[in-house]
């Protein structure tokens, strides 16, 4: 690359990303940063001469490597290798070294001495604390989640109902909390209802409340829960267990805006927008006559599928540090995994997902000797007993997957452990099981 190319000295070039009023920066061939807007910089907190030249990768993902060696997807590969225009959603750090949330859109741009470059137009989508509900967090830079994101914030700027779909313990609030904050009615109310408390002679009432005398031991009037999300969002979790003769009413209300309270004679309006949640397969529930089609329609116009925790292995131990931080600090501990114990959370399959992980430490926290946790102190199954042995097709299957791993990732052994969400350590001895060579060194 031509020395001007390697200095922010080109003012056509520095002046037409400065335009940009979201972070913009030009990358070359080499990954190396060309020019960046004043918004790029004020963003990581750097000067031009302390960006220019430097890895992109260092700088927004604080690693050692390109993104696409981590199981990111890169705009980088696809601008240079297509010349397409990519758009993809990453986990950058801010000046302050906290993860947030962005969506990039990258494309090729010619520079005045005809060489192209990948322009970064850079979006923050959350910032590191948008995502926190109570003691549960949203985190990792997994490709299933971060395509979970992107949709997501895609939805947020649209008015159409939205359904969650995932396993227990996935984070379901959490993602309805960041569309509505994501969205026009982020000023609104946000109403979390959780359908499993509702039994069907409540449920009436609860949703739409009730006038005084309504029935008996009624003595005042009451906001149902339709009614208090007026102008903002209403999250109806698991509304696969709303009562079937319940249903027709509440697809009343949400096509016509309208209802009545319990004992009440006057029509009233509600602008809602609806985000539900569910852990059922709705169209199996529609099929059997549990759900009401209409209904099922009237909520589902847009489906975002949530990654379980299998999903996403290679998010579990930024999770772990994550939910540890706020544990100790409630505690006023500094408890750490020892190594046994991180290869034995790594191996457990996670059921109850998230929710089962925040379980599962603050049990380790209250359990532990000292500040290191043990194997014994996470409750967990024992590993002999949790995983049987492999079968020799297992086995080979297990050889093909790190043959291809090695493959796709040069052979660095610490991008191949972070798809497998395992540590290096117990990739070393995968490897060597298997007696595999890597790139990187002998096994």
């Amino acid at each position: 690359m031509s020395e001007n190319l390697t200095s922010p000295s080109n003012e056509s070039v520095q002046s037409l990303i400065d335009m940009h009023e979201h972070p913009a920066v030009l990358i070359d061939h080499g990954y190396r940063i060309v020019a960046a807007n004043r918004a790029y910089r004020s963003a990581y907190g750097l000067k031009s001469e302390q960006l220019i030249g430097r890895h992109c990768y260092e700088v927004s993902h604080h690693r050692d490597s390109p993104c696409h060696l981590h199981g990111e997807d890169c705009p980088h590969q696809q601008v240079f290798a297509r010349g397409e225009i990519q758009r993809v959603v990453h986990t950058h750090f801010d000046a302050k070294g906290r993860p947030e949330y962005v969506g990039i859109k990258g494309y090729p741009v010619k520079l005045p001495n005809g060489e192209t470059c990948l322009g970064e137009s850079i979006q923050r989508l959350a910032p590191p604390n948008d995502l926190d509900c109570e003691e549960m967090r949203m985190v990792g830079r997994s490709r299933p989640l971060l395509h979970a994101i992107d949709q997501l914030s895609r939805a947020a700027a649209s008015p159409a109902p939205v359904l969650l779909a995932g396993e227990s313990g996935v984070g379901k609030e959490l993602a309805a909390r960041y569309l509505h904050d994501r969205s026009p009615r982020r000023n609104g109310p946000f109403v979390a209802v959780d359908c499993t408390t509702l039994p069907e002679g409540l449920f009436e009432s609860e949703m739409f409340g009730h006038e005084v005398g309504a029935f008996t031991g009624c003595v005042g009037r009451k906001i149902g829960l339709f009614e208090g999300a007026r102008d903002g969002t209403l999250f109806l979790d698991e509304v696969g267990e709303i009562p079937l003769a319940m249903q027709s009413k509440l697809l009343r209300a949400l096509e016509t805006g309208t209802f009545r309270r319990v004992g009440g004679r006057e029509f009233l309006h509600a602008d809602i927008r609806l985000v539900a949640a569910t852990n059922r397969d709705m169209k199996n529930a529609v099929a059997t006559g549990r759900f009401r089609e209409d209904l099922y329609y009237r909520i589902a116009c847009v489906t975002i599928s949530l990654p379980s925790l299998r999903e996403r292995r290679a998010d579990i131990p930024l999770l772990v540090e994550a939910l540890l931080a706020r544990i100790n600090a409630a505690n006023g501990r500094h408890a750490r995994l020892s190594e046994a114990a991180w290869t034995r959370v790594m191996r457990h399959d996670f059921p109850g997902n998230v929710r089962e992980l925040r379980n599962v430490l603050q049990r380790a926290v209250a359990l532990c000797h000292g500040q290191t946790i043990e194997p014994e102190d996470l409750g967990l199954e024992d590993e002999a007993l949790a995983a049987p042995a492999a079968s020799p097709s297992q086995d080979n299957g297990e050889r093909q997957q790190l043959e291809a791993l090695a493959a796709r990732h040069r052979g660095n052994r610490r991008a191949m452990a972070d798809a497998l969400g395992i540590s290096e350590r117990t990739l070393y001895r995968r490897l060597g099981r298997h007696k595999l060579r890597t790139q990187e060194a002998e096994v």
